[in-house]
């Protein structure tokens, strides 16, 4: 069960990663997008990896349990703005593509604070985590406890 939660956190911060390089890559070319997770490496890594561990705990919370519970919804809170921060370091070049559509505010705020949402979708992962994870310890001793009865 933990392998398999394990996997499941290392493919979604694998996918993670996998949207951030082809969203930049789309709006930006793919050596841009190189170039800022060159710049940017501790971050949207960080972040990834982040959002890899709460889909890895909420999966085996969730086998453990064998029912969604409100996890599932600080997970989705989490994995957003922890995409949402990846995607804002570049969101700046959407100004070449869509300038007719007045998002040319939003993006140039988006890229003024690409630091701070990077910090602010870290925030996010930790605050994830330090939620999901006390959930998955009772549960774990709980599941223990019935399993090996004493």
């Amino acid at each position: 069960m933990i392998a398999r939660s394990a996997a499941t956190g290392l493919a979604a911060s694998a996918l993670l990663l996998a949207i951030y390089f082809v969203l930049v890559g789309l709006v930006s070319g793919l050596d841009f997008a190189l170039d800022q997770f060159v710049t940017y490496w501790y971050f949207i890594t960080g972040l990834s990896a982040g959002f890899g561990v709460q889909i890895g705990l909420y999966t085996y919370l969730k086998r453990v349990v064998q029912h969604q519970g409100p996890s599932g919804k600080v997970v989705a809170v989490s994995g957003a703005t922890s995409t949402a921060a990846m995607i804002s370091c570049c969101a700046h070049y959407l100004t070449n593509v869509l300038p007719v559509l007045g998002a040319t505010g939003l993006v140039t705020l988006a890229a003024q604070y690409q630091v701070e949402f990077f910090w602010l979708g870290l925030a996010f992962n930790g605050a994830g985590i330090l939620y999901i994870a006390p959930k998955v310890m009772k549960a774990a001793k709980e599941h223990a406890q019935c399993t090996n009865p004493s």
